[in-house]
């Protein structure tokens, strides 16, 4: 959303982006309103127009394509996409299977398999394995969508691994940081709620997940909501606890709604229940670094 933001102070509206930035209607209407123009297809920027790249990432083609219709690109890819569409780059060059965990369809998957597409074969869950079939099961390794629930993608490594015994995992964890600490949260605060609401949008795959996570966790009802207006009084019948948190890419004006909403009708009493610090922060896309720089350099000359 920041970087959006930036685009249009900077270079002033409309700015185009290709797919919602982040999956949060409050943030697209927002956007909306101040000059972005959300797109689905990079056809549909006009030619010579500054187009922004949302957080799930995209594939070279797309890349091509903005460069066909001179168009000025900023890419605001988050950088744990970035480290798996790199992974796939060099495990595809070092000839392996790639096998992909995330779900068919998601802008993040089609991004990532479009970095090496004779070597990915997506696995959308465990009832996936069956069908999947490699070329030596002795190069085979997994890559993942980083919005997915932790424990729906191990539950899927695991019935690989049975599958493909030397099946490689990547360096490191790349599940997004702030998906997998709420997961965590939320499984504290779903075994200890009778009912648990997730502030976020039916499109967002990691808020989706934390409904899921909480009634896997012993919340008696988990409901997902865009705003506080969309909660049903009938949901607090025999409530004594409840539980909310957000997904990952949700403004915290939201959540606030949710909490007065839920104090207006006697739950006044909130704890706090944190998994983990979060003390990562992100950079600016590099295009739009590079311009108010050279903005700022202008400036301080003049």
């Amino acid at each position: 959303m920041i970087a959006v933001e930036k685009a249009l102070e900077q270079y002033g509206a409309p700015i185009y982006v290709r797919h919602e930035i982040v999956h949060n209607k409050y943030v697209v209407q927002t956007l909306e309103k101040k000059g972005a123009i959300f797109v689905d297809e990079t056809h549909e920027v006009p030619e010579g127009s500054i187009v922004m790249f949302s957080a799930h990432g995209v594939a070279p083609t797309v890349h091509e394509e903005a460069a066909e219709r001179k168009l000025a690109t900023i890419d605001a890819t988050c950088p744990l996409v970035t480290k798996v569409h790199k992974e796939a780059v060099r495990f595809a060059d070092e000839d392996y299977d790639i096998l992909l965990i995330g779900h068919e369809g998601h802008e993040e998957v089609i991004g990532t398999s479009g970095e090496a597409p004779d070597h990915i074969q997506l696995v959308d869950g465990p009832d996936d394995v069956a069908k999947v079939e490699v070329r030596d099961p002795s190069k085979v390794v997994w890559l993942s969508q980083t919005t997915l629930s932790v424990d729906e993608t191990m539950e899927t490594v695991d019935a690989l691994k049975g599958k493909f015994p030397l099946l490689v995992s990547p360096p490191s964890d790349d599940i997004c940081y702030a998906t997998q600490n709420r997961q965590l949260a939320v499984k504290q605060m779903g075994a200890e709620s009778d009912l648990v609401i997730v502030v976020g949008s039916r499109n967002s795959s990691n808020s989706k997940r934390l409904v899921e996570v909480a009634k896997l966790a012993g919340a008696r009802e988990a409901y997902l909501v865009d705003f506080a207006d969309e909660i049903e009084e009938e949901w607090l019948r025999d409530v004594s606890t409840v539980g909310v948190t957000s997904g990952a890419s949700v403004p915290e004006v939201l959540v606030e709604g949710v909490l007065e909403w839920l104090a207006q009708r006697g739950f006044e009493d909130v704890e706090i229940v944190k998994a983990a610090e979060e003390s990562i922060t992100f950079s600016l896309p590099k295009e739009l670094r590079r311009d108010l720089r050279a903005e700022a350099a202008a400036m301080s000359e003049g």
